[in-house]
């Protein structure tokens, strides 16, 4: 059973006048956030207020970067060259990392977003792509990866720094790959059914797909969706429960490093 996990969100995905999310709040409650790079959501000055606010809670920072698509907030599966792909992935790397200067904090992780991460996990190629770009840009940063998939297995292969990640707001099929966000059971919005949920997932060290079929799985990382309605609640209800438990909750970089 693991005694330690770390809670990361995505944020920052608001633009210009427009909010999306309450980073504030989730910033209260989290350990560790993936911040958007500007091309899906966000933009320099979102990205630069995120990271002052997250040094202020000593919350860690990662990457979040997504397709060029703002129309579709990055979740619309975009085809393209996978050296395409991995220089748009390093061109929002070094957006946020110069954001995150004027914090004074440095970016310790990516997460890709969105269609990209779901095309990515079962991608070899997409998968590779990111890698590349986080060796090249900087190769201390962990690629933190949904478990199993071959974002994983590139992390591997490239030598890079590896964490794996679960969902507590997220359904899996019985491949272990997400749900599709078409149906409208991929999110789950109670905050007492994702609490039960994911202190069973940390406890047994397993996922349930959306059939019921059990599934052994190493995480590291437990994401929840700062843009949707129930984040706060759903994420308060997570850590109580996890607390409660007696899993301490920690940074990425603590997590993996500690």
């Amino acid at each position: 059973m693991a005694t330690r996990i770390n809670i990361n969100a995505d944020m920052g995905e608001g633009y210009g006048h427009y909010d999306i999310g309450n980073d504030a709040a989730i910033l209260k409650i989290v350990q560790s956030v993936n911040v958007a790079c500007g091309l899906h959501a966000g933009d320099a000055t979102v990205m630069r207020d995120v990271c002052l606010k997250a040094k202020e809670n000593g919350v860690s920072i990662g990457a979040h970067p997504g397709f060029n698509d703002i129309w579709g907030f990055g979740r619309r599966q975009i085809r393209m060259n996978a050296n395409d792909l991995e220089y748009l992935v390093a061109y929002q790397l070094g957006a946020l990392a110069g954001m995150a200067a004027y914090a004074g904090v440095k970016v310790t992780h990516v997460k890709p977003h969105g269609a990209l991460n779901n095309m990515a996990a079962i991608d070899k190629d997409y998968a590779l792509a990111i890698g590349r770009a986080i060796r090249t840009v900087d190769s201390s940063l962990y690629y933190l990866a949904l478990s199993n998939s071959e974002m994983e297995k590139a992390a591997l292969a490239l030598d890079l720094k590896l964490a794996r990640e679960a969902f507590i707001d997220r359904l899996y099929d019985d491949e272990g790959n997400l749900f599709t966000r078409t149906d409208p059971r991929a999110v789950i919005k109670d905050p007492q059914v994702a609490a039960e949920r994911t202190v069973r997932m940390v406890q047994d060290g397993e996922i349930i797909s959306v059939n019921g079929k059990k599934m052994p799985t190493k995480f590291d990382s437990l994401c929840v969706h700062g843009d949707e309605p129930t984040a706060i609640a759903v994420a308060g209800a997570v850590r109580d429960a996890l607390k409660a438990a007696g899993i301490e909750l920690l940074t990425l970089p603590e997590v993996m490093e500690g």
